[in-house]
């Protein structure tokens, strides 16, 4: 297995990594409800839970609380 013959600085190593930054999340407006809402994503309205303009569930209650 190959190994570094020297240490890489730590501002050498953070040169490298100037490129990886976090974007902005897209944001959309539904078509159906007019909600703006994160692209790709599930949404709430009212306690229904859409996805990609249709609704999905309906009386919707999130298990994450």
């Amino acid at each position: 297995m190959a190994h570094p013959k020297r240490k890489t600085s730590k501002t050498r190593r953070d040169k490298r990594r100037t490129h990886y930054k976090a974007a902005t999340k897209k944001i959309a407006i539904c078509g159906t409800t007019g909600e703006p809402h994160v692209m790709h994503r599930a949404y709430v309205v009212d306690g229904n839970l859409y996805y990609n303009g249709k609704l999905m569930i309906e009386n919707y209650e999130s298990i994450a609380e």
